[in-house]
């Protein structure tokens, strides 16, 4: 990624105080280590007429993978190729926020020893950043950066100049132009590329906060998006939020009880689509409750968000997990932590080591069954027995199984055609795929099955998940009974 600086001189400040202001002499080139790569600062040009300064940040994409892993946020070694390859290294981001704030700190608290005169005077600045994400568009760019001074030119990249019928990507090419101090444009860097971005390489903890306000102080408590950047800088923690919220508001004398509704409209509606994950366990515990279920079992739980979700609602006396990985298990307890619940809630859950690919007495006798996005992990001829241990075996009254809807694939950008959207995918279904193996194997155990979209239903290629609700028909109760059927 990469980002340019430029002044021009006039009689008495030639342009080459740019290397004042910045601490880094405009003849030499430098080199800088960072946490995910090397930031290299270079002069183009440098003279009295005119000096470009210039930031060229070399991001590893695998060291930034292996860094979030270690943390426990990031994907395992063999977790999906589109975390190793991806726009990081080469769009603006809270990487270069990050570079840009170590690089240039000095001149960030408008310091600078061998010249003090200097960072408090305004100058002519061109700031050039040839792909930023935008997320919002260029509408969004020219709302955030306009009101600060800016003269703001936000091209919109083509996602193919060969093919202009396909319109254009999410990255456009940002010129800023303006008389400024270099301090406070490099603050109005450091705060508004991460919120156009609308993503951060690190976790956000409270101490973000105090960045946010360090580097807003004297703009931002004025600013008329002062929600929308706070929201988004902060990755829409409402309680750190609201906390900057408050704190900016007693710098602008905004009326308290203004803040109760800040970021409704911004965050819960139009800044913060719910999540598919979310929307998923929604629609699964809707048809459980729908059933009547009371006691559910979770077939390949994995970490147990929905297991989580399940017990905070008393109507699911017992919710059992069940997952071949042990690793998985430990993760669930971990994140369930049965230790810490009272008794009467602990005696409600169990773990459960097991493979879906054989019968297995602890499964039979429950309410309902859940296969929440597992089919697709197992290779299709391991399927009919993962069928027969579920609706043959353990014949539950309700089974609810979601899995994604291949044809959707296409509305996701950062997914290459042909691909499906984990590497540990054995198929992808489109819903007539999915139709006729739900139906064949309602029709073989003796159930019946309806269809429900999750998330977005897109008229031309519906919905991102897929999801099949089976009824067992009164009458094929035993396992007998469903193969006479």
């Amino acid at each position: 990624m990469f980002l340019t600086i430029s002044t021009t001189g006039d009689v008495g400040s030639p342009a080459t105080d740019l290397g004042f202001l910045l601490h880094k002499h405009p003849d030499r080139a430098q080199r800088f280590s960072t946490a995910h790569g090397t930031a290299h600062l270079f002069y183009p040009e440098a003279d009295e007429d005119r000096c470009t300064a210039a930031l060229l940040l070399e991001v590893d994409p695998v060291a930034l993978v292996r860094r979030a892993a270690g943390r426990g946020r990031g994907g395992a070694p063999d977790s999906a190729l589109a975390q190793y390859v991806n726009d990081r290294p080469y769009a603006a981001s809270s990487l270069l926020a990050v570079a840009l704030a170590g690089v240039f700190s000095s001149a960030v608290k408008g310091q600078c020893a061998a010249r003090p005169e200097l960072p408090g005077r305004p100058r002519p600045l061109r700031i050039e950043v040839p792909a930023l994400p935008a997320r919002g568009g260029a509408e969004l760019v020219e709302r955030l950066f306009a009101p600060l001074g800016w003269t703001v030119t936000a091209e919109p990249v083509a996602l193919d100049e060969t093919f202009p019928q396909w319109g254009d990507s999410q990255y456009v090419r940002l010129v800023l132009e303006g008389e400024a101090r270099l301090a406070d444009a490099l603050r109005h860097l450091y705060v508004l590329l991460p919120v156009l971005d609308d993503s951060k390489h690190y976790w956000v903890a409270p101490d973000e906060v105090e960045k946010l306000l360090r580097a807003g102080e004297g703009w931002l408590e004025h600013h008329p998006e002062q929600r929308l950047i706070t929201n988004r800088y902060l990755a829409r923690r409402w309680s750190l939020t609201r906390d900057a919220l408050a704190r900016l508001a007693e710098a602008d004398d905004t009326v308290a009880e203004e803040l109760d509704n800040a970021v409704d409209e911004e965050a819960d509606t139009e800044e913060k689509p719910v999540p598919l994950a979310v929307r998923r366990r929604e629609a699964i515990v809707g048809a459980l409750r729908e059933a009547g279920a009371a006691r559910v079992l979770d077939l390949g739980c994995g970490q147990g968000q929905l297991v989580g979700e399940l017990l905070k609602d008393p109507a699911f006396t017992e919710v059992v997990g069940v997952d071949v990985s042990v690793r998985a298990l430990k993760e669930a307890a971990r994140r369930l932590r049965p230790e810490r619940m009272t008794e009467r809630q602990a005696a409600r859950v169990r773990l459960l080591q097991g493979s879906l690919a054989y019968t297995d007495r602890r499964l039979a006798g429950y309410d309902a069954a859940v296969l929440s996005e597992v089919v697709e992990h197992l290779d299709p001829p391991r399927l009919p027995a993962l069928a027969y241990t579920v609706f043959g075996s353990a014949r539950p009254a309700t089974v609810v199984v979601t899995t994604p809807n291949a044809e959707y694939n296409v509305r996701w950008e950062s997914l290459p055609a042909g691909h499906v959207r984990h590497a540990d995918h054995r198929f992808e279904w489109t819903r007539e795929e999915f139709r006729s193996w739900a139906g064949e194997v309602a029709g073989r155990y003796g159930y019946e099955v309806a269809f429900t979209p999750v998330g977005p239903d897109d008229p031309e290629v519906g919905p991102p998940t897929q999801m099949a609700t089976f009824h067992r028909r009164p009458g094929t109760g035993t396992t007998k009974e469903a193969e006479a059927a």
